[in-house]
């Protein structure tokens, strides 16, 4: 697919290059590999940034270089904190039964007319 044109090819029509085949059977495998290829470029360069940022922004300890001592307890605080349990009646950890209603099985009918 040409990257100047702007029109989005769909998988069933012809190719744009010229093969006559249909756009999934001819490039579209190679337009995909160039697009993931430039995803995990910018995947990757984003994830230098953000590591870059963080230790820009990361406080250095003492002379020693040691990290602050408060970051441990900072990252647990930060956190929310867990719900408690609902109550739920139907919920019970003794019950061997898990359906509504128990199944009773009938004897079936042997001879007779």
């Amino acid at each position: 697919m040409d990257p100047t044109t702007s029109r989005q090819v769909g998988r069933n029509e012809a190719c744009p290059c010229g093969s006559g085949r249909k756009y999934k059977h001819c490039c579209l495998d190679k337009d995909e590999k160039k697009t993931r290829e430039a995803r995990a470029k910018a995947a990757e360069k984003e994830a230098k940034a953000a590591a870059k940022a963080a230790a820009e922004a990361e406080p250095k300890g003492g002379k020693d270089g040691e990290k602050g001592a408060g970051t441990a307890t900072e990252t647990a605080s930060s956190r929310q904190p867990k719900k408690p349990p609902t109550y739920q009646p139907w919920k019970k950890a003794s019950a061997t039964n898990t359906q509504s209603f128990q199944r009773m099985s009938t004897p079936r009918k042997v001879g007779g007319s």
